[in-house]
């Protein structure tokens, strides 16, 4: 996958979402499942986050079960915890018949071995109608293991335009913008930037999101870091963030119960009034506004600054859905498969999801606002780090827990670089890394 290829097709699709064409629409009639399925259970695992939070999964499996007579168990696991536990049951023989795994181009193979437990769907029509930069993802030695639903990440940070307003603060474009903000908000007695630490991983998002500013001082780093001519605790940007990070923590700026926050809490904390700030994903203004009726049309967004960062970091990557090659009902679970691939349930999938703006499915029009495409044709976007490097996708939770150390003071910026490079070096000399292993 060239970086220039997933960039060039991300701005496409993120500038013209409004004017998306239907083409190649699957049939309603087309055939995904025989006669003989009754009385069929498929388990079906997963992370939280691998599945919209709305329920609109499951409700689509209801209305298989009601066509087909097979029925859809969800098993939904934490997200500190699936990783792990997945590769667990593979490895034991036990795996669901159907699996959400999160999906990279440089991860998959170590997260699953697609080739020995997964089902080959490359020859699959719905295959041919997903969007091709995000096939990669879910793909190893040029067949496709995975079907995928999302569309392309972004985080950002969404704030109280009241609160802004009344205070006389712009959205910040730089750090000591951001700080200075902070500092004003702060000092009113409300919560300037919510911070989700109880899930694992949301704090990571600072430092690997914004790898457009890395890029910027060296176009070339991800290369570097990818045949090992540069140590990943040598890029001095990332220490940048750190540091940065643990200022904020010091600062207050965090609040003072951010380490027992939940990611989902940032919603009411939002319409309360309590935080002003939150960083999220696309959807979360639209779920605020569902939920919350009254946070209506007083919520603006802005890149994160860390770093100075001015770049929108896109993430083409996301989980995938595989089902089991060693499971006795892994041709019902292809059924299942084409069943979501259908046109009316990929509709119904995205209007049941507030969450989500767009899916990887180019003859599914988005529903971004025009709002965001406009803010968006302003911006620089760049391949987030975990995307575009090795070795750091697999280390996302770990790293969760090295930066909650940092802010209980057991370990300094300078010990959690140390630590990713660490995990890097072991992963790659552990693939037989031929950029490390000579």
């Amino acid at each position: 996958m060239k970086m220039k290829t997933v960039l060039a097709a991300c701005m496409m699709i993120m500038l013209t979402t409004s004017s998306f064409v239907g083409c190649g629409k699957s049939s309603s009639s087309e055939k995904t499942s025989g006669t003989t399925s009754k009385n069929i259970t498929l388990t079906f695992g997963s992370h939280q986050s691998g599945l919209p939070t709305s329920g609109i999964v499951q409700e689509i499996a209801k209305d298989y079960e009601k066509e087909t007579g097979v029925k859809i168990d969800f098993q939904i696991s934490p997200d500190a915890q699936w990783r792990d536990l997945l590769k667990t049951k593979i490895a034991g023989g036990e795996a669901p018949d159907i699996y959400c795994a999160d999906a990279d181009p440089f991860s998959l193979y170590d997260r699953i071995r697609p080739d020995v437990n997964a089902v080959d769907l490359t020859n699959e029509e719905f295959v041919k109608r997903m969007d091709p930069n995000a096939l990669p993802s879910f793909s190893y030695k040029d067949k496709v293991y995975g079907i995928s639903f999302s569309g392309y990440k972004v985080y950002w940070y969404y704030y109280n335009k009241k609160i802004f307003k009344d205070l006389g603060l712009k959205a910040p474009t730089n750090y000591q913008e951001f700080k200075d903000v902070a500092a004003k908000i702060k000092a009113t007695g409300v919560t300037p930037v919510y911070e989700g630490m109880q899930n694992g991983w949301h704090q990571v998002l600072p430092l690997f999101e914004t790898g457009g500013n890395y890029m910027a001082k060296d176009p070339q780093i991800y290369d570097k870091l990818n045949n090992n001519k540069v140590n990943i605790k040598d890029v001095t940007g990332i220490k940048t963030v750190l540091t940065q990070l643990k200022e904020f923590q010091t600062l207050g700026y965090f609040g003072k119960d951010f380490m027992s926050n939940t990611v989902e809490g940032g919603e009411k904390a939002f319409a309360d009034g309590k935080a002003a700030i939150v960083l999220d994903g696309f959807g979360w203004e639209q779920n605020l506004a569902k939920d919350f009726p009254e946070t209506k049309d007083n919520v603006g967004v802005f890149v994160q600054p860390w770093g100075d960062n001015k770049e929108l970091g896109i993430n083409p990557a996301s989980n995938a859905y595989f089902a089991n090659a060693k499971s006795k009902n892994k041709d019902e679970a292809v059924k299942f498969f084409r069943y979501l691939a259908k046109a009316e349930v990929l509709q119904k999938r995205l209007d049941g999801d507030p969450n989500s703006l767009q899916v990887c499915w180019p003859e599914i029009k988005a529903k971004y606002p025009q709002s965001y495409t406009d803010y968006i044709a302003t911006l620089k976007k760049a391949t987030v780090v975990q995307v575009g490097v090795k070795y750091v996708d697999p280390q996302w939770m770990d790293v969760g827990k090295d930066i909650a150390a940092m802010y209980a003071g057991a370990m300094t910026p300078d010990d959690v670089m140390n630590s990713i490079s660490k995990r890097r070096d072991d992963q790659a000399k552990l693939q037989k890394d031929p950029a490390w292993v000579k």
